[in-house]
């Protein structure tokens, strides 16, 4: 057995079942706190204060999703803060990539993990929202009063740009598969070795599965099927299938990852590049959302909208999350969730696929754990393993 621990926000337990030298049987099971229900009978300002506190590790998107569902609740057109909130969200998605690659990857390799460079890219990131919210109240419906300074904007994404390079890649950032091959056999630092790692015969397909990518559907699409089934937020379905949300979902078209997943199939190959050109891309996507900015006010408030439905879509580091709710006399009256975790982690998703019938030798648990990281669960993880024989 193997895994993270508890935490507050949930935890993910992997068992499988061995026989005859090949996996037989997956279990994925998900638990979870019921943080959408601890919305429920809250003002949208109360709301708006809790989720940062209820979802610790990415606690940003969680409020842009639910800020989205408010609006469309409440008939608030805040349009004019859409791309100060890309920026936003993009802003911790790179700190979640770099936690996996700065801490994760090396603890993997049994070498000593880099809190330091991992501390200074946060400091980066966490100086985008005041750059662009001088008052910090860009996560209130309706967004606050947006005055970007681009000075101080374009300071904070040069110095996430040059952490990455120094941190991550400590050399020119691979930009093809043979690039990728190259670096990762020099080295030269904890992520070239994991890559190096995952690009070995017998790892680089390991946990390929034939589970689609799950597509960037707007908002309505999750509202229309969490407000219709509340199961969809634990059991949700692309076209009546499981699908797999994150990096790989993302990147699948960039010409590094489909060279790995044409060789590899979506394995662990695939889905460690994905986050590496993922992150590798981050300043650029940050600069052309900064070209777009203007200034902009609050969304008037409509005052007697009290009642109403809505939904909120948005991208993370992990994949989609989607909220949905329902307002009645200014209070949320009934809220539900669908995260990337219920998408990668479901019983019969792409973590299941992918590990059923696997070789169970002695390097199963680590390729196991290596799968489970590279889907990247929001909470703990743990994985038992079970030999009939």
């Amino acid at each position: 057995m193997n895994g993270t621990g508890a935490g507050l926000e949930g935890s993910v337990s992997v068992r499988l079942t061995t026989a005859a030298g090949r996996v037989r049987a997956v279990s994925v099971e998900v638990r979870r706190p019921a943080a959408a229900r601890a919305l429920c009978g809250r003002t949208p300002d109360e709301a708006m204060r809790l989720v940062p506190l209820l979802f610790s590790l990415c606690g940003t998107a969680q409020s842009l999703a639910a800020l989205e569902a408010l609006e469309d609740a409440l008939g608030l057109d805040a349009s004019a803060h859409t791309t100060a909130r890309v920026l936003l969200a993009e802003a911790e998605t790179a700190t979640n990539h770099a936690w996996q690659v700065l801490m994760d990857w090396p603890a993997r390799l049994g070498e000593a993990q880099q809190p330091r460079e991992l501390a200074g890219l946060r400091t980066a990131a966490a100086a985008i929202h005041p750059a662009l919210y001088p008052a910090r109240d860009g996560l209130r419906p309706g967004g606050g009063s947006l005055r970007p300074d681009r000075d101080a904007l374009m300071g904070a994404i040069a110095a996430l740009r040059a952490g990455v390079e120094r941190a991550v890649f400590a050399a020119p950032v691979p930009t093809s598969a043979a690039d990728l091959e190259r670096w990762a056999e020099t080295g030269g630092n904890g992520a070239a070795r994991l890559m190096r790692r995952v690009l070995a015969p017998g790892m680089a397909g390991f946990g390929a599965c034939g589970a689609p990518a799950l597509e960037p559907h707007p908002a309505r699409w999750f509202g229309e099927r969490l407000s219709a089934d509340a199961a969809f937020s634990e059991r949700p379905r692309q076209d009546g299938a499981p699908a797999h949300t994150g990096p790989l979902a993302r990147q699948g078209a960039h010409p590094l990852v489909a060279a790995l997943l044409s060789a590899h199939g979506s394995g662990l190959a695939a889905h460690a590049a994905a986050r590496l050109v993922d992150l590798a891309g981050l300043a650029e996507r940050l600069t052309n959302w900064a070209d777009r900015l203007e200034d902009a006010e609050p969304a008037p408030d409509i005052g007697n909208a009290r009642c109403g439905a809505g939904s909120g879509a948005v991208e993370t580091a992990r994949g989609r999350l989607a909220h949905w709710l329902r307002l009645e006399d200014g209070r949320i009256a009934d809220c539900r969730i669908v995260a990337p975790t219920e998408w990668n982690f479901a019983a019969d998703g792409p973590l299941a696929q992918g590990l059923a019938g696997a070789a169970s030798d002695a390097g199963l648990a680590e390729r196991a754990g290596l799968l489970v990281a590279a889907l990247d669960p929001c909470v703990a993880s743990t994985i038992a393993i079970q030999d009939e024989d």
